[in-house]
């Protein structure tokens, strides 16, 4: 069954797609192997903090409506809290006490039908060449537990719109985003074995690579051999490039 759209959706699509349109040409590769209905995670790799908002132009312009898990802390903000209530967002305490929040919200979600945005990565990559990282378990847990497709997503453009912790961003000329939609993980195989640590390895490894794959598609180079692990090599950013058309 189709998501029914809430009536401050379109107030926010109103504000947003006219901004996205002005600022950036697209590329929807494959877009139509986003379910048309039914619940699902769309897993993505992570190159800016306007990505969210391209991600969702995807979603929406394929008839779904993209949901992500916020802190509920920005809903307190008058303007920001109606914004993002209005898209239907999901608000999640991330106290210590709260610490399965996430997940439930987004377990709940993904079986009320909706479309529910993921990164794996878990943060903007920090790889030097802006490559997906090795990924977080979050993923994989929600697609274990409700049967749902994972429908993986290479991306590549955001970053020249706002480079990753750079303080300005870059609008214009208009910036090509291209964003390649990849078959729906099987991952069956793990679906009835024990919910531990080798299982939700395996899964998000399989979520991991199946993004990598496509983002060197929509980069057309080939990715490291092996991921950037910040549990192995810190937490530095990527240095933001000398040049505009460096990337």
């Amino acid at each position: 069954m189709q998501e029914k759209r809430r009536p401050g959706f379109a107030f926010a699509v109103a504000i947003v797609k006219p901004v996205l349109l002005a600022t950036t040409t697209h590329d929807w590769i494959d877009g139509e192997k986003l379910p048309a209905s039914g619940g699902c995670v769309v897993v993505l790799n992570h190159v800016s903090h306007v990505d969210p908002l391209t991600a969702a132009h995807l979603v929406y312009d394929h008839g779904r409506v993209p949901h992500y898990l916020a802190k509920s802390s920005l809903f307190g903000n008058l303007v920001l809290g109606f914004l993002m209530r209005a898209a239907g967002q999901i608000p999640v305490e991330r106290a210590s006490s709260n610490a399965v929040g996430a997940f439930t919200a987004a377990v709940d979600a993904v079986r009320a039908g909706k479309v529910v945005v993921v990164y794996p990565e878990g943060t903007i990559t920090r790889d030097p060449d802006l490559w997906p990282m090795t990924g977080k378990s979050g993923a994989a847990r929600i697609a274990l537990e409700t049967g749902c497709p994972v429908i993986p997503v290479g991306q590549w453009g955001a970053h020249r719109i706002l480079y990753p912790y750079a303080s300005k961003p870059d609008l214009f000329p208009r910036k090509l985003i291209r964003m390649k939609v990849g078959d729906p993980l099987d991952l069956s195989d793990l679906a009835d074995q024990p919910r531990g640590h080798v299982v939700i390895k395996e899964a998000t490894d399989r979520i991991m690579a199946a993004i990598t794959g496509l983002v060197e598609d929509v980069r057309g180079e080939s990715a490291p051999a092996e991921r950037f692990d910040m549990r192995k090599v810190g937490t530095r950013p990527a240095s933001t490039p000398d040049t505009k058309d460096e990337l």
